[in-house]
């Protein structure tokens, strides 16, 4: 009895087999034709997105995360159904597992929505000097959940983008060249007009420092201890 038995459910196992293999044959070409027209469509959509001027990281983004996943979710439905899936059913869980993990995820979702606005207001690009949230450094990276920036002490500063959003910055590299003060302070019985003239001479024969506007050297106080100046280049 038990052999028939065995043998009895390895031929409803057979059956149920070759009564699925249409709907997986279909599965699967519905995928690889959604696989297709990614592949087909990726290049034109992206060259459309550097038209409009959008930044490379958010057309990278919008493209091969945002656009494949959408096309992945529809062509995993649509192969779902063809194998007899409850494809509602599936969808109302995914729903609530995505309610969910998006209450976990109430930061982090803040700070792709803010990298959104800094790629599409553009503050500053890779490259660009900045200082913000009490940072300075050099922008190295630009994601959508934070902005990567790489200070003068050579460290390398994660900051996210909403703290970006929400701060004061400044942008010491959108207008070209940026002038330096440099802080000096001499003693009471040295020689002002000639500590300009060594100043200035010193600084003129710089690498990278403009002639014009060209340098100054101008006194700002006058200390406790010495006369506090300030080389402006």
């Amino acid at each position: 009895m038990n052999a028939l038995g065995n043998a009895l459910d390895v031929e409803g196992l057979a059956t149920e087999l070759v009564r699925l293999i249409p709907g997986l044959i279909l599965a699967l070409l519905i995928l690889l034709l959604f696989w297709i027209g990614f592949r087909l469509t990726r290049g034109p959509l992206r060259k459309a997105l550097d038209r409009l001027g959008l930044a490379v990281p958010l057309v990278a983004m919008l493209v091969d995360t945002i656009y494949r996943l959408v096309l992945l979710t529809f062509a995993l439905v649509m192969a779902a159904d063809q194998v007899g899936i409850n494809v509602g059913a599936a969808l109302a869980g995914i729903g609530v597992v995505g309610l969910a993990v998006g209450f976990a995820a109430q930061d982090s979702l803040a700070n792709i929505i803010a990298g959104f606005l800094i790629f599409i207001d553009k503050p500053f690009a890779v490259g660009d000097w900045i200082t913000v949230a009490d940072r300075y450094g050099m922008v190295k990276n630009i994601t959508m959940r934070t902005t990567r920036i790489r200070s003068n002490q050579n460290t390398f500063i994660v900051i996210p983008n909403k703290t970006i959003i929400d701060a004061v910055l400044v942008n010491h590299s959108k207008h070209g060249a940026t002038r330096v003060d440099v802080p000096i302070g001499i003693a009471y019985k040295e020689n002002i007009l000639a500590a300009r003239e060594a100043v200035l001479a010193a600084v003129s024969g710089l690498e990278g420092v403009a002639s014009v506007p060209p340098a100054d050297f101008v006194v700002t106080a006058l200390g406790d201890s010495s006369v506090n100046l300030n080389v402006r280049v």
